[in-house]
């Protein structure tokens, strides 16, 4: 038992780490199921090396929590809703096929997530476009990429920049 909690304590060390600064403030284990459902209340440190286990290996709950807004992984601060950040992971293929062209369903979808007025829609639509190869930077960009990129082009618009911190 020794020898396990050992290799555990050891295998998470590098996580726990990245977790705890990740998570803004959410002790040792960072955000999670872990963290925020079954060791709810750890004290010991195995509890926070279990937690930070089940955080990161395998489970990709923490990931989840994180692009959701959920589990802990809230960012109360952040420029944008909450969903989001889940809505660019599920959609990033069209939404960028739909942004190349300035028109779509998902293009449609992430301004009413963002909460554009129906007068603002043909402006988010065309800074969007015009800003594509910001947004999309790469065949391998990420959603929390195009997430940030997503906030830039809203800031340096004048009329999009009101929809950030509408949260």
């Amino acid at each position: 038992m020794k020898k396990l909690l050992l290799g555990a304590f050891i295998i998470s060390a590098p996580f726990t780490s990245i977790t705890a600064t990740a998570a803004g403030g959410h002790g040792p284990a960072g955000c999670g199921l872990g963290t925020e459902v079954i060791f709810r209340n750890a004290d010991e440190w195995h509890e926070h090396v279990l937690a930070s286990l089940t955080n990161t290996l395998g489970t990709s709950n923490q990931t989840f929590g994180m692009t959701s807004g959920t589990l802990g992984c809230e960012d109360a601060n952040g420029p944008l809703k909450n969903g989001i950040a889940l809505f660019l992971e599920n959609n990033m293929e069209q939404l960028a096929t739909d942004t190349a062209t300035g028109q779509g369903e998902t293009l449609s979808a992430l301004s009413e997530l963002v909460g554009v007025s129906s007068d603002d829609q043909t402006i988010f639509n065309m800074a969007l476009k015009n800003n594509f190869d910001q947004i999309f930077s790469s065949a391998d960009v990420t959603s929390g990429q195009t997430y940030n990129a997503l906030v830039s082009v809203m800031k340096q618009n004048s009329t999009l920049s009101k929809y950030l911190n509408q949260a």
